[in-house]
């Protein structure tokens, strides 16, 4: 994922000219994906048209919490992320991996031919561009490249967005993956809007991004325009919602597995797995196979797992992890200190979502903070 730019340039594109943009992604034959509202919450869907976009909506956000309310003005991107992440297109959480037929004495197996389909992502923010990078280690390193994630992964064209205000839940600049998106971008846009002007500082990304651009009207970005945008950044990297102290954590974490505050938070963990299933890194999945009642016809399916279910460690004769205690030290240990070992960085972007997301407002932040205090 080094889609770096090869000018650093940025451009001003008009609030009335972004409908442009879209229009030439669309021409180049891409499927467009961008935030829409959907049963009280910004998720990611189909769009066509900027006015598909939450225009003039914000989202509040703290533990267990999520709301959306009105803007006094008209922000396209004025919020920050939702319970969608990007994985549900990269990474579905169901694909069939083939299928198979009786045919007289023999069977014929099919594998299930990767989607091929081109996607442009509008609205991705660093934290998002971060997960996917670490997704691709799982999913593209090695000897065991996944042919599923990287016919999704080769066909996309990302439209960044830099936040302009962070959530309740956020802690990107703690995990260093935001607010601003460094690299893995085609296009990164930073919204300004005040009394007098609505515009888009765009920074090129890649030449594919620069080659779109070029046939969306806009004009260069003078000193003071750049020096706004960047404003804009660093004001949103001092108003995080959450904060997480990433100090010597793998150890800490390695160092505490018997610690008392795992009983603690255990006592108020429903195993839901709701964490996991917003989380924009979590890979965790299953293998099913289904049959017709003929017995002629079976398929295999892969699906989103969770290790927050019983069954998911079950080897022969029983669970190895049978307690709710066991399974959070497993998620959130794996998460912040063994998928340092496993991949080289953490698993943890700071999107906030395991957080907004958790029924009982259960805060990675504050459990990492209360084993720390009392080590």
């Amino acid at each position: 994922m080094n889609k770096k730019s090869p000018t650093n340039s940025r451009v001003i594109v008009a609030r009335e000219d972004l409908q442009q943009l879209l229009d030439v992604l669309t021409q180049q034959e891409y499927q467009l994906i961008g935030p829409t509202i959907n049963e009280g919450a910004i998720v990611y869907d189909r769009v066509s048209k900027v006015e598909d976009f939450p225009i003039g909506w914000t989202d509040e956000q703290d533990g267990g919490t999520y709301r959306l309310r009105s803007r006094n003005d008209k922000a396209v991107f004025g919020y920050v992320v939702g319970p969608h992440s990007w994985k549900k297109y990269l990474f579905p959480s169901r694909v069939r991996l083939w299928k198979a037929q009786r045919q007289g004495q023999n069977i014929q197996v099919n594998p299930e031919i990767p989607d091929s389909t081109k996607r442009a992502f509008i609205g991705m923010r660093s934290c998002e561009l971060n997960a996917i990078a670490i997704q691709d280690k799982v999913f593209l390193s090695g000897e065991s490249v996944d042919p599923h994630y990287k016919a999704n992964r080769d066909n996309i064209f990302i439209v960044a967005v830099n936040c302009a205000q962070a959530g309740g839940t956020c802690f990107c600049a703690s995990m260093r993956t935001g607010p601003k998106a460094i690299q893995g971008f085609d296009l990164a846009l930073t919204e300004v809007l005040d009394s007098e002007s609505h515009y888009f500082v765009v920074e090129v990304g890649s030449e594919l991004g620069a080659q779109v651009i070029d046939r969306v009207v806009h004009k260069p970005a003078s000193t003071a325009e750049q020096v706004i945008a960047d404003e804009i950044v660093t004001q949103t990297a001092q108003q995080m919602g959450r904060n997480l102290d990433t100090e010597g954590i793998k150890e800490l974490l390695y160092d505490n597995l018997e610690h008392p505050r795992w009983d603690d938070v255990a006592s108020r963990c429903l195993a839901c797995g709701n964490c996991t299933l917003v989380c924009p890194t979590c890979f965790c999945s299953t293998v099913e196979d289904v049959t017709d009642l003929t017995g002629n016809h079976a398929e295999r399916w892969r699906q989103w797992d969770s290790c927050f279910t019983i069954d998911f460690s079950y080897l022969h004769g029983g669970s190895v992890r049978t307690s709710i205690k066991s399974r959070y030290r497993q998620w959130m240990t794996h998460k912040l200190a063994s998928w340092i070992d496993q991949f080289g960085t953490s698993g943890c972007v700071g999107c906030g979502r395991c957080i907004t997301w958790c029924p009982v407002g259960i805060d990675i932040t504050e459990e990492v903070k209360a084993i720390k205090e009392s080590s």
